[in-house]
């Protein structure tokens, strides 16, 4: 599928306006009471407060980056790029009890506080499902987090009909799960999938026999980073 290539942009996600602008407003006012109240102008300990202040929002500004980003590895058919920046901690044959109830491979990638936390749909194809799932909050990069956590789950079928689960997982301080994926929309990589507000992880799983291009420890850039190729006859192997 043809696409358009644009400069790359970096901008600021919109998930992130309201918590930034109250980031902002409490920043100036911190730093007006410590001015008025606490600390002199002339107070070497008054600017290193301002500064420690001001490094605490700019890591606020860096989780919420959005970057526009297109992928740039020609020909999509087949390939699963990364849903998100972070590190790969779990590459791994497992058996998938929610949709496919067989086994599949699961690539998971971590997302830390540093990291953007912008989701992107890892395959072209067609939405098939879109399930949210109430849940715990236990560190993401647990095992059970992928089970028991609070999670998304969105269904993919590429255009060679095989399917793809991707799966964001809140963590012990993510919160909030936003998925824009609606079931029945078609999909494509450089569209964002949805945003995890504070430290997660996604999980794509596989049909077996798909060729695995990442391991473990591997940093991952969302939508650039192709952790895997999918092999024709891959449907509905067990």
């Amino acid at each position: 599928m043809a696409k358009i290539r644009r400069i790359k942009k970096i901008r600021l996600h919109h998930e992130g306006t309201t918590t930034l602008r109250l980031g902002l407003a409490a920043l100036v006012l911190a730093v007006l009471l410590l001015y008025f109240f606490v600390l002199p102008l002339s107070c070497a300990a008054f600017w290193a407060a301002v500064a420690v202040l001001a490094l605490v929002y700019g890591v606020a500004v860096n989780f919420f980056r959005c970057p526009i980003r297109l992928f740039e590895g020609g020909d999509t058919e087949n390939i699963v790029v990364a849903g998100a920046d972070g590190k790969v901690v779990v590459v791994e044959e497992v058996e998938e009890n929610e949709y496919f109830h067989d086994r599949r491979i699961m690539v998971s990638i971590f997302m830390s506080l540093t990291n953007v936390h912008a989701n992107w749909f890892p395959a072209d194809g067609t939405v098939k499902l879109v399930r949210h799932h109430n849940g715990n909050f236990h560190k993401a990069w647990l095992p059970k987090a992928s089970t028991e956590n609070e999670r998304s789950t969105v269904v993919i079928e590429t255009p060679a009909g095989e399917e793809i689960l991707v799966r964001q997982v809140a963590g012990a301080v993510a919160r909030r799960i936003v998925t824009y994926a609606r079931e029945g929309e078609e999909c494509f990589i450089d569209e964002h999938m949805g945003f995890i507000k504070f430290g997660s992880r996604v999980d794509t799983y596989l049909p077996l026999g798909s060729e695995v291009l990442v391991s473990l420890g591997q940093v991952t850039t969302g939508n650039r980073t192709v952790i895997a190729r999918l092999h024709p006859g891959a449907k509905g192997e067990s």
